[in-house]
């Protein structure tokens, strides 16, 4: 009796194992927001590292979190490196591309808690009074990645973040 549980909970293990690894290497989370405000008025609070702690979810993490700005003011070239507590983690994200009033692309690079390379967009879509304005993700997801994602959606938690980020820029953009 005690082998054929033995046996059966190595088949399950297994299973679960071998269906995590052929899950997608790849993750995209997405959220938009209609801000009624014109991309002029939004690009800025984007494109600009300075403006972050206006809206960004991720700078109430820590209060006391380190931030150091580097490169550029704004735009491409422009970073921003954090240190915090194990919440808010360390890492570095840079501009690699800005379009002015339609797009901001970022290279994020997490150290802390876990060490991970991702790219972010932010696009922004007029549309008569309002923007449409999308908070993106994209990255590859190692195996752990993989297999802890059958019991947690990542989408779920990181979207979260991006809501009320996009909420709060929106706050910061329709004033």
């Amino acid at each position: 009796m005690l082998s054929t549980i033995l046996i059966l909970l190595v088949v399950i293990i297994a299973a679960v194992l071998i269906y995590a690894a052929t899950r997608s290497n790849d993750f995209v989370t997405a959220r938009t927001a209609s801000i009624k405000a014109a991309p002029e008025a939004i690009f800025p609070l984007i494109n600009n590292f300075k403006h972050w702690p206006e809206w960004s979810p991720y700078e109430k993490l820590d209060p006391l979190m380190k931030r150091t700005l580097s490169g550029a003011d704004a735009g491409k070239g422009a970073a921003y490196a954090w240190e915090g507590n194990a919440k808010a983690g360390k890492g570095r994200m840079e501009i690699v591309n800005s379009v002015p009033f339609s797009l901001v692309s970022l290279k994020l690079d997490f150290e802390k808690p876990f060490r991970a390379s991702n790219s972010v967009d932010f696009t922004l879509k007029p549309s008569g009074y309002t923007t449409a304005v999308t908070w993106a993700m994209r990255g590859s997801r190692p195996f752990i990645a993989k297999l802890m994602g059958l019991f947690m959606s990542f989408d779920t938690l990181i979207g979260k973040d991006f809501e009320a980020g996009l909420a709060n820029l929106k706050k910061a953009a329709e004033r």
